[in-house]
């Protein structure tokens, strides 16, 4: 199993909203991140909008395609967009949807 961090940067003026919107994720947003293969999936929220994201998957590459080839997906990401900054910060979208935003973080360490 692979594990998967990465960074993402929530607009500041958008974060209790952001944090809302997390309390009551879609269910067929849940199940399809189960089916396609993302595993102990986190997300924590800094103060200052830092999302850092954390997940366990058998393949990321797959397990994003998968996620890609819904379409509850496709409504989730378009909802989600406006709310990370799109320039400068950590990963910025630059035009691509928060999934695709994603780079994982390289693992230096980890205790088993």
């Amino acid at each position: 199993m692979r594990r998967v961090c990465f960074l993402l940067k929530v607009r500041q003026e958008r974060l209790a909203e952001y944090r809302q919107r997390h309390e009551a994720v879609w269910p067929e947003m849940l199940e399809a991140l189960s089916e396609a293969g993302w595993h102990n999936y986190s997300l924590f929220l800094r103060e200052d909008g830092l999302l850092v994201g954390y997940l366990e998957t058998e393949d990321f590459a797959a397990a994003q395609a998968a996620m890609a080839a819904t379409e509850v997906n496709a409504r989730w990401q378009a909802e989600m967009a406006p709310f990370f900054e799109n320039e400068g910060g950590f990963e910025a979208l630059d035009g691509a949807k928060p999934d695709e935003a994603m780079t994982p973080l390289t693992e230096v360490f980890h205790l088993a």
